[in-house]
């Protein structure tokens, strides 16, 4: 038994809690989100609330939410087959859609506002299924993974910006210097360029999102240890990867930012912007430091846009996906192993069980 629960220990570290046998997201992961999930729910008392009424007309509604609220959850509990009184031990389909129900009733019930009840099972509901991704996928253990990784990371993400820095600077030296880079995102309001910016980073996510699959059944197939992954464990070392990458570009991306922001403000002189964009700019802090909000954008776009070409460039030049996936690769299959002694020692004790 001790044996299992460290091997367990390891792949919730690894932020891979899907590889446990039996692992259910409504026995396992959901009711570790019940304690967020209770406090937003006790938050969203307050939604009996009416400021137009008297603190005592205020007071007496809340009291009856209170009611209305432990009588879903007794409710819950004879649906469940539970103890009226007990708290819940799992949070299945009953519970949840109490969760967004019963809250959103009390601002219609108490003062008929329909648009805040339909908010409120509406967040309620985003809620309940980033509780379900994140807990369910172990997110949070994959992204304490990651930033256990950030140095190592960081010097992976370097090498390989030293190696693709010949054509990828090239690249971005040639967006940088042009005319029309700085007329288009020089003047462009911050709303759209965020919403460039997030389309860049939807297309490089959709890009890794399509490919990292085939790279999972390659890792598979290399590490050749125990039966075959199940669909959601694929998933499931699908999003550490995913992960994994995408905190690589991050740093790429900064790191050209970081670079394009310092060379503009040798090189892009108040006279050359002016030819450039008919404007000195919007200076940011002291003028003679000659930092300005269209360097700022400009440098910015430029960052996503090389953020994007090396996502691109990892997974399809053969020699950057072999650097990229070297470390990751001795990660998992080791982790494969583990998980291969893991079932071993499980069937080893179900068999002294019976």
């Amino acid at each position: 038994m001790d044996d299992l629960e460290a091997y367990e220990l390891r792949f919730r570290r690894a932020g891979l809690p899907l590889l446990i046998e039996g692992w259910s997201a409504r026995e396992d992961a959901l009711p570790r989100a019940f304690p967020l999930l209770a406090v937003v729910l006790c938050g969203e008392l307050l939604g009996a609330l009416n400021l137009t009424w008297s603190p005592w007309a205020n007071v007496g509604a809340l009291a009856a939410a209170v009611v209305l609220l432990l009588g879903a959850v007794a409710l819950a509990n004879r649906l469940s087959g539970r103890p009226v009184t007990a708290l819940p031990r799992d949070l299945g389909p009953i519970e949840l859609g109490l969760f967004v129900v019963v809250p959103a009733i009390l601002p219609l019930v108490f003062g008929g506002q329909v648009t805040s009840a339909l908010v409120t099972a509406g967040a309620n509901l985003v809620l309940v299924a980033l509780a379900a991704f994140g807990f369910g996928f172990g997110l949070l253990a994959i992204l304490s993974w990651a930033l256990r990784r950030v140095a190592g990371q960081l010097a992976a993400s370097l090498l390989l910006l030293a190696r693709a820095v010949p054509l990828l600077l090239l690249f971005a030296f040639v967006l940088f210097l042009t005319t029309e880079m700085w007329q288009v995102f020089g003047d462009i309001n911050d709303a759209s360029l965020v919403g460039v910016a997030a389309l860049l980073v939807g297309v490089g996510t959709l890009f890794l999102v399509v490919r990292l699959p085939r790279e999972v059944r390659a890792l598979e197939d290399e590490a050749g240890a125990g039966p075959p992954l199940t669909r959601g464990q694929r998933l499931n070392v699908g999003l550490v990867m995913l992960v994994s990458q995408g905190l690589q570009v991050l740093v790429v991306s900064l790191a050209i930012g970081i670079f394009f922001v310092a060379f503009g403000l040798l090189a892009v002189k108040p006279h050359v912007l002016d030819a450039w964009i008919q404007t000195t700019g919007q200076h940011v802090g002291p003028r003679s430091l000659g930092l300005t909000v269209e360097l700022l954008r400009v440098s910015a776009m430029i960052a996503a846009l090389s953020g994007l070409y090396y996502a691109i460039a990892v997974l399809t030049d053969s020699t950057y996906r072999e650097e990229f996936l070297e470390e990751i690769t001795t990660e998992l299959r080791d982790t494969f192993t583990a998980r291969s002694e893991y079932l071993v020692a499980l069937a080893r004790l179900d068999t002294v069980g019976r």
